[in-house]
């Protein structure tokens, strides 16, 4: 698959013992310390540029057949340059959409689990990219207090999922987005509106959502160039300050990793020519 720029890059593969070590880019930090360390909240055209980048980098997975599965903060890394790029593919998996698979529903963080997940769903799309408590029943709750109660009107398959009848919650109306998120414009919420439907084939796309009004006016997208991002030295130091938690030994490679590189990278150089 061709590289992307909002995917991060496998830059070596290095075998090591009876696995391998992967080497992708160095990224300075992620969005979830950028919106930890900010001071004030991100300004409309910042939000646009950070939203840009992730809808194109899962519209390109989507397009290449792939399912992220665990979006978060966490997981979308930063570089130098402000350029934030999806990581963390450890739960990624390919669809067909003539496929009718079955798909694990304990994927993606609790807090970004769609609601076809949090109701024990085993056939789901990569709509459930789209969406983006302490146990699953809590963090379903808060979804319905402000979507209201889901119905076979708006969730058309509803009670056909596996943990429907197990779970039962008070009726409650919808409240209104602008209710929820004070400080969105009327495109904002509008946009968000499309990504938070129950019925997953009514989610609004990546590459759909890339072309909706909300980014084609002013503000218009920052440019990476001018978004938040710790500097280098605090983010080693950051990084070195919560690994040193751990004995030196286990944060170091063996001896023979060194070794074990170096062969093969002279392999690489060098093939065998009788192999």
């Amino acid at each position: 698959m061709s590289s992307h720029p909002n995917i991060v890059r496998l830059r070596e593969v290095f075998p090591h013992g009876m696995g391998f070590t992967l080497v992708f880019d160095y990224m300075v930090t992620d969005l979830s310390e950028i919106l930890r360390s900010i001071e004030s909240p991100l300004c409309e055209g910042k939000i646009k540029a950070y939203m840009v980048m992730l809808l194109s980098g899962v519209g390109f997975l989507h397009s290449n057949s792939i399912m992220h599965r665990d979006l978060k903060p966490a997981n979308l890394l930063i570089d130098s340059k402000g350029v934030l790029k999806i990581a963390d593919f450890g739960l990624a998996r390919l669809f067909l959409s003539s496929e009718n698979k079955l798909y694990s529903h304990q994927v993606a963080t609790r807090w970004y689990r769609a609601p076809e997940l949090l109701y024990g769903a085993k056939r789901y799309t990569e709509s459930v990219d789209l969406w983006a408590g302490d146990n699953d029943i809590e963090q379903l709750w808060f979804v319905i207090r402000v979507l209201g109660t889901p119905t076979e009107k708006n969730w058309p398959g509803l009670t056909q999922l596996p943990d429907y009848n197990k779970i039962s919650f008070t009726p409650c109306e919808p409240v209104a987005l602008e209710d929820v998120v004070l400080s969105a414009s009327p495109l904002a919420l509008n946009l968000l509106k499309k990504f938070l439907c129950y019925d997953q084939s009514s989610r609004i796309s990546a590459q759909k959502a890339l072309l909706h009004d909300f980014f084609l006016t002013e503000p218009l997208p920052a440019d990476h160039r001018e978004l938040s991002k710790p500097s280098t030295r605090r983010s080693v130091a950051t990084t070195l300050e919560s690994c040193l938690k751990a004995p030196l030994s286990t944060l170091l490679p063996p001896a023979t990793f060194f070794d074990e590189a170096a062969e093969y990278l002279h392999h690489l150089d060098n093939p065998d020519p009788q192999n």
